[in-house]
Parts: C-alpha cells; structure tokens; sequence
C-alpha cells in the first residue's frame, strides 16, 4: 500500500500541537491545585479548625492507633488495612472525601484544565487516526507509534474516569507524563510513515499490541496514584504525630487508603490486561517462529512484568501489604515497564527489535 507522506506530515503537526496543548492543560491543573489548597487553609483557618484539628492529634489517639495496631495488625497503614476511627476522624479533615465524588464548590481553574485536556485529547486522536490514514495500517508499529498512541490512551483512560470520579487532583502528574511521552516520541524515537516491517504483518499485531497500549495506558495511571499515595501517607503520618503538615495541595488529594483502594482495582484491570498480552505473544511467536517461548530478552521482560504484578495483586489480596509496600510495588511494576519499552528496545538485539530506529 502506498504511503501517504503528505498526510504523514499533518500528523507530525497535529501531534505538536496536542503536546503543546496537553503542557497548557498540565499548568491550569498545576494552578487550580495551588489556588485552591490555598482556599481550603484560609477556610479552615478562619473556622478555627486548624489549630483543633492539631490538637486532637494528641498522644493518647497515636498510642491508641499504636495499639491496635499491636493487635489486630492494623493502624498506620504500612502493613494494615488503613487507620482506626479515631485516626481517620483527625485525618479527615486534612484530606478530600475518599468517595471522589464532585461536591459543588466551584473550581474554575479545575474546569479550564479538563476544558483543555479533552481539546488535547481531540487533537491527538487527530494525529494519530490521520498516521493510521497515512500509513495504511495500525498506529503501532514502531517506538513511536507505541509512545503516541499509548499517551493517547492514558489520557482517555483519565477522561473516562473523570466522568465517575473526581480525579482532577491527578491531572498534574497525567498531563505531564503525557507530555513526557510525546517528548520522547518525538525527541528521542522520531519515526517518519512507512509501512510494517515483514514480521509485524499480522493480524495478531493488532490485538496482542493493542492490548499491550491499553495495559500500559492503565499502569501509568496507577504509577501517578502511587506517587499521590506515597506523599499522603507520609503526610498523614505528620497529622497523626501532632505535627503540622506540609505540602498544602495534598487536601486536595483522597487519603492513601482511598487511593490505594482505586489503584487496586485499576491495576486488577491492567494486569488481566497484560495476561492476555503474554499469551497471545506466546501464540503468535508458535505462528512466526515455530515456538511458544526461546528466551528473548523482549519475552523475558514482558514475563518479569507480569510477575512483578502478580506478586503486587497477590500480596496486597492475601498477606496484607497495603500502605506503602503496595505503593512501591506498583512503581516497581511499572518501571520495568518502562525499563521494557525504552531500554530492551533500543539497546539490546533480539527477534522483537522493531523500534524504527
């Protein structure tokens, strides 16, 4: 099929645009999550909950949380599964409502980022639909293809959830890893249309990589929830030592129970995901190469994926590793994601060597 470079190139520019967009959406996110912590302090402040809600952090609720934790395996959320009542009562009104629902207080900041985030969205689909066009076949057949289009689920993933859920307070860190992987795609990856590589032609690149970007998409999503969970455990930890918390956006943010909580499930989905995409490899490499399995390193790495999430799904679901180990965990996983893409791609030689480069 012949290739439409002409139209290559408008989605080279269509491409640029969305990333510069996708930056706009990630300072509005950015300023509506200063603005408003700075509201929710001046509120409490001037309801003279600031100084009572310190002091109920008093050492009688610490040891009471210590205690219970002693015995039930409970408490302070490294190892249990979240805070007594007495706890959660001080905590509450340091964090958003673990329900992430939209209550009606007006975020106009808020508004204009998502505004902007599904102007980025749309023109991104732009991009890559008209490379699709251009090439005449699937948008993933090289390094980047996969950053672009796996950036363009990640967003979609994120404005899907933003209809059940108020995740806006992740909007930061998703914008900007999007604009990190359109960076890369086009710094560090850039790949002008052309048609498969023989290997690639296959029915099976289609849904072994597609499931592959949707996996992928989902895990970044958890990685940013990991790091907001990291940072609110350790500023709960601060609330219930009595001391005064820092890092004001953080109200803004669920507690780390609650993020933790949805994380879970995410990448419950993500790891069903990335089973399927094991094996429909290991199928299509009996179709290409006469075997199930030899080794390659890119076969290796998407197995020590998989294994790094079944150990997160299967000590969080049965020895009770929430809190932070759980958090690390998922990071873990998705750094070998990472280390998977951007280094046996480019780095080490192999059967699955189609990076474009």
């Amino acid at each position: 099929m012949t290739v439409n470079e002409s139209l290559g190139a408008w989605s080279a520019l269509f491409m640029l645009l969305a990333a510069m967009t996708y930056l706009v959406a990630f300072v509005a996110f950015a300023w509506d999550m200063a603005s408003h912590s700075k509201t929710l302090r001046r509120a409490e402040q001037h309801s003279g909950q600031e100084g009572q809600l310190v002091g109920a952090a008093t050492t009688a609720t610490v040891n009471t949380v210590e205690a219970a934790d002693t015995r039930a395996g409970l408490g302070t959320g490294e190892r249990g599964r979240g805070y007594q009542a007495s706890a959660q009562a001080v905590l509450a009104a340091h964090v958003a409502d673990s329900s992430m629902r939209y209550t009606g207080i007006r975020r106009p900041a808020a508004r204009a980022a998502v505004t902007v985030m599904v102007l980025a969205f749309t023109l991104h689909a732009v991009a890559v639909v008209t490379r699709t066009v251009a090439a005449g076949r699937v948008p993933w057949g090289n390094m980047y293809e996969f950053s672009t289009t796996g950036a363009l689920v990640v967003t979609g993933v994120y404005l899907v959830s933003l209809v059940v859920r108020d995740l806006r307070f992740v909007g930061p860190l998703v914008s900007g890893l999007v604009v990190i992987m359109l960076t890369a795609a086009t710094i560090g990856f850039p790949t002008p249309v052309g048609p498969l590589v023989p290997a690639l032609q296959s029915w099976w690149l289609v849904i072994h990589v597609s499931i592959a970007v949707a996996a992928s998409g989902i895990f970044t999503i958890t990685f940013a929830m990991a790091i907001l969970q990291l940072l609110q455990a350790r500023r709960e930890k601060a609330i219930l030592g009595g001391e005064t918390p820092g890092m004001g956006f953080l109200r803004m943010v669920p507690s780390a129970q609650a993020l933790e909580n949805l994380s879970f499930r995410l990448n419950a989905v993500g790891f069903a995901f990335w089973t399927f995409t094991l094996a429909a490899g290991a199928i299509w490499a009996e179709q290409s190469w006469g075997r199930y399995w030899g080794w390659d390193v890119k076969e290796v790495w998407t197995f020590v994926i998989w294994v790094v999430y079944a150990a997160y799904m299967h000590a969080r679901a049965t020895r009770g590793w929430t809190g932070t180990r759980s958090a690390w965990l998922s990071i873990v996983g998705y750094l070998c994601v990472i280390f998977n893409f951007a280094v046996v791609n480019t780095v080490f030689t192999g059967l699955h060597s189609y990076s474009g480069l």
